[in-house]
């Protein structure tokens, strides 16, 4: 998407810890949305895992190839709320569970009236840590869907292209 422009990574003033961690996590969805590489990427640790539905990504190079690139070629919309946070004792480390929802139509299909499209609710699970820098990343990721409707052929072309 040309027409909307990306926030930094970094936001000012800064962010509490519970408004970093979810930046995070924000960065991904926002980054895939608008296929703003350098915002999915700021997302992540360069080990991060992340799982759908039993189908796993291992390192960053993986999620590009098993989730930005397939799904950057979609238009798509990603939804997040229900967020519970836990912060270890060191400061660190965190996890997250939330709900989403994700709407995927082909490219430049999403505002055409009748088109084929798949919306998924899902279950989130992730761990954070903190970077030397103080910014919080994904490490791990588990999501499941728990419902769709629609046709999962969207989203099922663009992974096997």
């Amino acid at each position: 998407m040309d027409t909307i422009p990306s926030l930094p990574a970094k936001l000012s003033p800064s962010l509490t810890e519970r408004e970093a961690i979810t930046d995070a996590l924000y960065r991904f969805l926002v980054g895939l949305d608008t296929n703003d590489k350098t915002l999915f990427e700021s997302a992540f640790t360069p080990t991060a895992s992340f799982t759908v539905n039993g189908r796993n990504a291992q390192g960053l190079s993986a999620l590009h190839d098993n989730c930005f690139t397939p799904v950057s070629k979609l238009d798509t919309t990603h939804f997040t709320t229900n967020m519970r946070i836990n912060i270890d004792t060191s400061g660190t480390k965190a996890s997250m569970t939330c709900t989403g929802l994700s709407q995927h139509f082909r490219k430049g299909k999403g505002l055409q009236p009748e088109q084929p499209r798949l919306l998924a609710g899902s279950l989130y699970y992730l761990d954070f840590v903190k970077d030397s820098d103080g910014t919080w990343k994904i490490d791990d990721w588990k999501a499941q869907s728990t419902w769709a409707e629609g046709d999962w052929a969207v989203i099922q072309e663009v992974l096997t292209d």
